[in-house]
C-alpha cells in the first residue's frame, strides 16, 4: 500500500518504522491521559510482523517530510463472520483537522472489503471525542463487548451489504456508500442485532 493524500504519504509499515510508530501512539495516548502498554494493549505495535503481517492484516504509517505522523491498522478477529478489528488510528496533533484520519479510515475499509471481510470492529475510549465523531459519522454502530481494558466503547460496521470492489479501480473512482434509504434500514437492523 502506498497512497498520497495532500502532503502525506500513507504506506505499509516497515521494520525501521517500529520506534517512530510507537512514539506517535504513545504520545497521543499521553495527550489523552492514557498509558502506553507495551506488554498489553500496545504490544502489537512492537510486534507488527506477528500481529498484523503474518495474520492477514495490515499496518500503515502516514508520513510527511520524512516524519511518521500517523498510523492505522487492522487484523482478522473471531468476533463475527469474516471479521476484522481496525486498530491504532492515531495522528499527531498538528496533522489533525486535515481529513487524514478520515482518509486512513476509508482506505482501511476499502482494503478490508477487497480482502473479503464482512464486519469491522473497533474499540476506543470516551476521552477520544474526535475519534468517536469520526467513527459515528462513518456509520459505525456502538455495541457491547469491550475487550481492551483502557477502552469503554466498541463499534461495529457490517460490510456484507456492499458489492465487491473492483480489483483495479481507476485512480479517479471512489467507493460510494449504499443509498440512504437502504443504509437506514441496515442501521436499524444492526441496532437490533445482538453481538457476542
Amino acid at each position: 500500500m502506498k497512497k498520497t493524500y495532500r502532503d502525506f504519504c500513507v504506506r505499509d509499515w516497515q521494520p525501521q518504522d517500529r520506534e517512530a510508530a510507537a512514539a506517535v501512539i504513545s504520545s497521543v495516548l499521553a495527550e489523552y491521559g492514557l498509558g502506553w502498554e507495551p506488554l498489553g494493549a500496545d504490544r502489537d505495535v512492537l510486534e507488527v510482523e506477528n500481529f498484523y503481517q503474518n495474520r492477514g492484516g495490515a499496518f500503515w504509517v502516514a508520513e510527511t517530510g520524512g516524519e511518521i505522523v500517523g498510523t492505522g491498522a487492522y487484523y482478522p478477529i473471531h468476533r463475527g463472520p469474516k471479521a476484522v478489528e481496525i486498530r491504532k488510528i492515531y495522528l499527531r496533533p498538528w496533522v489533525r483537522g486535515q481529513g487524514l484520519g478520515k482518509f486512513l479510515l476509508q482506505e482501511l475499509e476499502t482494503a478490508i472489503t477487497r480482502a473479503g471481510f464482512q464486519e469491522i470492529w473497533l474499540e476506543t475510549t470516551s476521552v477520544m471525542v474526535e475519534a468517536i465523531g469520526l467513527y459515528e459519522s462513518s456509520d459505525y454502530i456502538q455495541t457491547t463487548g469491550v475487550e481492551t481494558a483502557r477502552c469503554d466503547r466498541v463499534y461495529v460496521k457490517s460490510l456484507s451489504h456492499l458489492e465487491s470492489l473492483p480489483d483495479n479501480p481507476s485512480p479517479n473512482s471512489h467507493f460510494l456508500p449504499p443509498p440512504i434509504q437502504s443504509f437506514k434500514m441496515l442501521k436499524s437492523t444492526q441496532k437490533n442485532r445482538s453481538f457476542p
